[in-house]
């Protein structure tokens, strides 16, 4: 192309070309930018005549509320498509909805000028009777955008090229049916039958046949509407399936409107009111529907908005029979104005509410909430299986993982007084997501129980969420009550393994102040005084100062030994090798006959000494109390737990009292997290055995 403008007279060359081309597009944004003023300026003009004619016309047989319900509609539509050709102006359905409110304008204008110029003053308008015949051709009009909006919603484009058929079926039945129409045979329709028919008229044979099946067609086309929403709601998924349902939800309110007017004219013979107020509503509506959804504005509602409408819908409806049938089956019976079958009614209604809303409610789930239902229907099982106690409320987090259909929830309590959030263990955990897993947090009432990490997809579906995580309130206050008991006692274990850790290690101290202080001193006292001693002793034999030196030398020599003594009841110095070689230098000391069967495995620090001290304070209870002649020792790993067993053939009987040895080697045992038992039944010996956790 550029070439072809290069050799050409003019001697444009390619930079002139794109100027041009940019030019060009710069203009159709303007354009762009200026067409929605445009048609909002000309929407509210028209707005303004139809509305003022309307008010100068005291023979129009409208109810007054209609005066002001056609401006509300057409200004809906003319927000809403203004909102969208703004902001969104790529997608035509805004452009449709500015059409949809202009046409609504224009035929509000066209039949009220028409009712001025022919009713109120007859001859002072122009062309008032083609108003009038434009008026009576132009309900295609009412509904056109609004149908082409349904086949292009919410993308701009036909769900699939197949549809183009249908689409072009459409346009074209519609403009027949508003063609022929003006050119029908026949008289104006009342009131305005009394100006002659403005346009020349097609022959009956000729208009009938061709009006019959535009018709057909148009009708068709307006199926083919909610069938190309239904082809995209099967076929959506995540927000463009809660686009549709929005707008699938207020176009449902159309056939509501139909049967509301079919209800009210059967019983008052007229149906202006109430098909007049519903189908306001839901003009108005769909427009709002459809810029809810275009705009993607908390789309997370749609599910819970379509739940409540079918419930509140169906329940109304029952409601309502009931009332009438209660009403007139007592009004037979008591006589017609009774205000007792009146009363009655109320209260059946008043009573049946809660009962016949909770089964609604569940067969609207059980139909269009199957999620909704089958989790909540878990979470009651729970709740039934936990108060019969075939269920525990730490089980509630997979409870919820299961109804809700996501593997990954956790559940997660509250613990208060704090920003600490714990499992239904009692252990602190994070509550940051990471992004990967959305946050919702549980509450009963103004209580705070803990929160709920979940998949990202479930904050998509919020009344399945909540209304199962509510349900399952109970379940979870339980749950944390449990899990904040577990979280204080760990904490009172964790306190109590600091406490005889601060012990161990000030023992340790001690042990090495009295080894490498008092301990050296003194033995570097005696061997001085030995030294003293020798140079004495060459000097003169004889001298009483000798045999003084021997006894000092003797008694710190005994200080040194009960040093020893004293730091082996501190911390026994064969802990250094281990807990095996120490057990054996224990037995040695022993005067029963003691065998050890150790393992040669090493353990923290804390978990031999305490071990230790177990072993020790059993084995002088054997020699002490139990008369035994024989005392077998062990000690081994059993998974994450090292067990210890004193086990001797003496009397038995033996009782940790609340002072006694074996009560104080529990409470050490405890400390670490620990356990202690005692098996000694009288003429059978004695089996201590205490198990302390030494990790994996």
């Amino acid at each position: 192309m550029l070439d072809r403008f290069r050799g050409s007279p003019t001697g444009f060359s390619a930079s002139a070309v794109v100027l041009t081309l940019r030019e060009e597009d710069d203009r159709r944004v303007s354009l762009r930018r200026v067409a929605p003023w445009l048609l909002v300026v000309a929407t509210v003009m028209l707005g303004v005549v139809a509305t003022t004619l309307d008010l100068l016309t005291a023979a129009s047989t409208e109810a007054a509320w209609m005066t002001f319900a056609g401006p509300v509609v057409v200004s809906m539509s003319t927000a809403v498509g203004f909102v969208l050709a703004t902001r969104r102006g790529e997608n035509p359905i805004g452009w449709l909805l500015l059409a949809n409110g202009l046409s609504l304008a224009f035929v509000a204008v066209v039949a009220n000028y028409a009712l001025y110029g022919l009713v109120e003053e007859p001859g002072s308008l122009p062309a008032a009777s083609f108003a009038a015949l434009f008026d009576s051709a132009s309900f295609p009009l009412l509904f056109a955008p609004l149908v082409a909006i349904a086949f292009v919603f919410p993308d701009g484009r036909l769900p699939s090229p197949r549809w183009r058929p249908m689409a072009r079926i459409a346009v074209a039945s519609l403009t027949v049916v508003l063609v022929v129409q003006l050119v029908q045979p026949g008289e104006l329709e009342e009131p305005f039958d009394v100006a002659d028919f403005p346009l020349a008229q097609l022959p009956a044979a000729v208009f009938f046949p061709i009006f019959t099946v535009a018709s057909l067609l148009m009708v068709a086309s307006l199926f083919a509407g909610a069938l190309a929403l239904r082809a995209r709601l099967r076929q959506a998924t995540g927000i463009e399936r809660q686009q549709v349902k929005l707008v699938v939800l207020s176009g449902a309110l159309i056939p509501f409107a139909i049967v509301a007017g079919w209800a009210e004219s059967l019983i008052t013979g007229n149906a202006d009111t109430a098909a007049g107020l519903t189908l306001m509503l839901a003009v108005t509506a769909i427009p709002l529907a459809i810029g809810v959804a275009v705009m993607r504005y908390r789309l997370y509602e749609v599910d819970r908005l379509v739940n409540r409408t079918l419930v509140y819908a169906t329940l109304t409806v029952l409601l309502a029979a009931t009332y009438a049938a209660v009403s007139l089956l007592l009004g037979v019976a008591l006589g017609g104005g009774s205000t007792v079958a009146t009363a009655a009614a109320t209260l059946a209604v008043a009573l049946a509410f809660g009962t016949l809303r909770a089964r609604v409610q569940r067969l609207v789930d059980r139909r269009f909430n199957r999620a909704r239902y089958e989790g909540l229907r878990r979470v009651d099982s729970h709740l039934a299986d936990l108060r019969a106690g075939r269920a525990m409320p730490e089980e509630t987090g997979a409870v919820l993982a299961e109804a809700l259909d996501d593997p990954s929830l956790e559940l997660l309590y509250w613990l208060p007084g704090s920003d600490h959030h714990v499992d239904a263990h009692g252990r602190v955990v994070s509550l940051s997501s990471n992004g990967v897993r959305d946050l919702t947090p549980v509450m009963r009432g103004e209580l705070r129980l803990g929160a709920v990490l979940h998949d990202p997809l479930l904050s998509t579906r919020p009344d399945v969420t909540e209304s199962v995580i509510n349900a399952a309130g109970l379940a979870i206050e339980i749950g944390r009550l449990r899990a904040e008991v577990r979280h204080r006692l760990a904490e009172v274990e964790e306190s109590r393994a600091r406490i005889v850790t601060a012990g161990y290690e000030e023992r340790r101290r001690l042990e090495r102040d009295l080894h490498d202080g008092a301990q050296q001193r003194l033995v570097s006292i005696g061997l001085a005084i030995r030294h003293v001693q020798s140079r004495l002793g060459a000097a003169d034999n004889g001298n009483d100062v000798v045999a003084t030196l021997d006894a000092t030398v003797d008694e710190v020599f005994k200080a040194i030994e009960e040093l020893r003594e004293l730091a082996r009841g501190v911390r026994p110095a064969c802990l250094d090798d281990g807990l095996g070689p120490a057990l054996r230098e224990l037995a040695t000391r022993s005067p029963l006959r003691t065998e050890v069967a150790a393992t040669s495995e090493r353990f923290a620090e804390q978990i031999e000494a305490a071990a230790y001290f177990v072993a020790s304070e059993a084995l002088t209870n054997s020699v002490k109390h139990a008369r035994a002649s024989r005392v077998l020792v062990s000690a081994e790993r059993a998974d994450d737990r090292l067990v210890l067993r004193v086990v001797d053939d003496g009397v038995g009987g033996a009782v940790a009292s609340e002072r006694s040895g074996l009560a104080g080697i529990s409470d050490r045992v405890a400390a670490l997290g620990g356990s202690v038992s005692v098996l000694s039944a009288p003429g059978e010996g004695t089996k201590v055995t205490a198990e302390l956790p030494c990790g994996l």
